[in-house]
């Protein structure tokens, strides 16, 4: 399948906003009103696939958009990017990295349908978890 997001159509009006290695564009389709992605032009999966530059420019308009959305449209903003190389790119699932951003107000229309039952999920760590994860990630 070909990449959507490397074929964007540049004169749609999806596309928000074209830095020198990054775009914004509107999610479509999308999880709340105003739902941005904000992606690399070149095409990478993972985040350690870009040069500093880019990691750089990605990371400071994730955070640009992140406070125009605080600023101009809603109280909170979840930040939000996958990686699952063992589900096959389709409508949803696109093979090219991205940052959701996901204007957030509270019990908002996504966190009734589906982050309400969250809270049955999450659970403490173990004693053993704790030790366990430590040592992998403290490495």
């Amino acid at each position: 399948m070909d990449c959507p997001f490397c074929e964007i159509d540049k004169e749609r009006t999806r596309v928000v906003k074209r830095g020198k290695h990054v775009l914004v564009i509107l999610s479509d389709p999308r999880l709340v009103d105003g739902h941005l992605l904000v992606m690399p032009t070149r095409h990478v999966e993972r985040l350690a696939e870009l040069s500093a530059e880019e990691r750089g420019e990605l990371l400071n308009t994730v955070v640009k958009f992140q406070e125009k959305i605080l600023s101009k449209f809603a109280a909170g903003c979840d930040i939000r990017s996958n990686y699952r190389p063992f589900i096959k790119q389709n409508d949803l699932k696109v093979n090219h990295l991205h940052f959701h951003l996901l204007p957030r107000e509270l019990e908002d229309d996504l966190y009734q349908r589906c982050q309400k039952f969250e809270k049955e999920i999450f659970k403490r760590l173990t004693k053993e978890e704790l030790e366990k994860f430590y040592k992998l990630f403290s490495k």
